[in-house]
């Protein structure tokens, strides 16, 4: 397979359809590094990426259903169970967090913000290397100042995203391919 086959095959798994196991010793040293090479104007190197596995899971996922109850009482119990379950599938996920430089001479904050975001999706496409699936995810939480704080997050930093990693329990679906002619035009001036 080429690699740009490989592109076309590119998918996500669902996180509620990854098990264990996830890479880990030298095989996640290397997914990792593989992912943190990515386009960074400046070189700024301010992509940090926190693992979140065993037990924290759950404690996170608790934490984030008390923090969601608090925020909104009305909240559904369904709602907040998700909350609860939402890190409990993937055997590792991976905070993309970006430390953003706001006053950057050079490199205006969406550049620090896409860089960070090729970080997590070279890990879709490194786990997908390596035989395992993955889902990179971000909902409310990614979002929210006290979840930042739960995780050690700084002020001047933002969650890209929460990349969900393990072995696909069935094979993944294939979702709807874009049609080229949909998605280009060229410039005649």
């Amino acid at each position: 397979m080429s690699q740009l086959d490989f592109l076309q095959r590119r998918l996500s798994v669902p996180s509620r359809q990854l098990g264990a196991p996830a890479p880990a010793g030298e095989e996640l040293e290397h997914l990792l590094g593989a992912a943190l090479r990515v386009p960074d104007h400046g070189k700024l190197m301010s992509t940090r990426l926190l693992l979140i596995r065993g037990p924290a899971r759950t404690k996170l996922g608790a934490a984030l259903a008390d923090i969601h109850a608090r925020i909104d009482p009305h909240t559904p119990a369904a709602t907040l169970e998700k909350d609860r379950t939402r890190y409990d599938h993937a055997p590792l996920i991976v905070c993309v967090i970006a430390r953003i430089d706001a006053d950057h001479a050079k490199v205006p904050v969406q550049e620090q913000i896409l860089s960070a975001g090729c970080v997590a999706y070279n890990l879709l496409l490194g786990a997908q290397a390596l035989g395992y699936g993955a889902q990179w995810l971000t909902g409310w939480a990614a979002y929210d100042r006290e979840v930042a704080r739960l995780l050690g997050i700084a002020e001047d930093e933002r969650v890209i995203g929460f990349v969900h990693i393990g072995t696909p329990l069935k094979p993944a679906s294939e979702g709807p391919h874009a049609e080229l002619a949909n998605h280009f035009t060229e410039l005649t001036l």
